[in-house]
């Protein structure tokens, strides 16, 4: 389903009361109208203050999730599919261990967007939430000589925060550059255990984002541009997972994390394309208001793409930095004009 169709079906989600609850993921159409009818019941107390996820909120969360992923996300259907299919699985099912998805792919991919969508579909105030803890790797640990200090630290975020909250999603950025040790705090969390002395970690969901692999990631996409659509995951997990375990400047170099295979996917986040950085231009054009969604001119598309730098010299078909640019140029071309 293209952009255009899934904006389409995700409004009719929107403006047709009871439509969502026949329509959530899942296989029985009673159990969706039943989790429907129990939403709308929920404690008085967190419509005014945001609560805990509970069951209840999952399967419309998934709906609104694949939705805003659909449509806000250019250039990334593997990514979406292999997210949308472990955190259905996940949140739907009594999961055995914590959910464990590590993003990879270069500057502007989509990783911290991605991660964003993923906190606002879960949780009433998205990244603001106090279940999502979003912990930058060379703002928290910067310093090599701290991995004791930064393993404690480290230790009393998760723990105290499943405790106050199964669901917590923890998301780590630039985790390749942590230094190494300190991501092994993080095994037992992950592993098949019930319980750690009286807290079950198994609801948790931690979000790994790196740009190792990324260059690696980009000559097999431009191997096979002309059937981008059928590159697959084994093929690209096969790929991180081996420039992962070998990268002995990486944070998550020798990890247990890694040895014991803690990582449920590795998620590839593949190079964009002249195409898809257009459609994050429209998008951004649109979100800040300077045009309707269908009424946005092509000349100024194409004024904002002559500020970005594509690549290789010669057919200039792939974005250096992806959509990470975008809202500066935009903004920029739409001041000067």
């Amino acid at each position: 389903m293209d952009s255009v169709k899934w904006i389409v079906f995700c409004g009719l989600f929107t403006w047709i009361p009871g439509i969502k609850s026949f329509l959530d993921i899942g296989p029985s159409v009673g159990a969706a109208v039943f989790a429907g009818i129990y939403k709308a019941y929920k404690p008085v107390k967190c419509y005014f203050k945001e609560c805990c996820p509970a069951d209840w909120d999952h399967l419309n969360a998934t709906v609104d999730m694949n939705c805003s992923l659909q449509t806000r996300v250019f250039g990334q259907d593997l990514a979406i599919d292999v997210i949308m299919k472990h955190l259905q699985a996940h949140m739907t099912k009594d999961p055995t261990r914590a959910l464990v998805l590590s993003f990879h792919g270069g500057t502007g991919t989509g990783k911290n967007h991605v991660s964003r969508i993923i906190a606002e579909g879960l949780y009433q105030e998205g990244m603001r939430s106090k279940y999502v803890h979003f912990i930058s790797a060379t703002k928290e640990f910067p310093h090599l000589y701290h991995v004791s200090v930064y393993k404690d630290k480290l230790k009393e975020l998760v723990e105290n925060s499943v405790k106050e909250c199964e669901w917590s999603l923890f998301i780590f950025d630039e985790i390749d550059k942590m230094p190494p040790g300190v991501i092994d705090t993080l095994t037992p969390y992950l592993d098949f255990n019930e319980h750690l002395s009286g807290t079950d970690y198994r609801k948790a969901i931690f979000l790994f984002l790196s740009n190792t692999a990324g260059k690696e990631i980009f000559q097999h996409t431009f191997q096979h541009q002309g059937s981008r659509e059928r590159i697959g995951l084994n093929e690209m997990e096969q790929l991180i997972s081996k420039v992962t375990v070998n990268n002995n400047s990486s944070g998550m170099y020798l990890s247990d994390v890694i040895i014991k295979h803690l990582v449920t996917a590795y998620v590839p986040f593949l190079p964009l394309t002249r195409k898809h950085v257009k459609m994050c231009i429209k998008d951004y054009l649109v979100a800040r208001n300077y045009y309707k969604r269908d009424s946005v001119p092509e000349e100024i598309v194409q004024k904002v793409m002559s500020e970005l730098i594509f690549f290789p010299d010669d057919t200039q078909i792939f974005s250096v930095t992806g959509c990470k640019r975008v809202p500066d140029k935009v903004d920029y071309v739409m001041y000067d004009g």
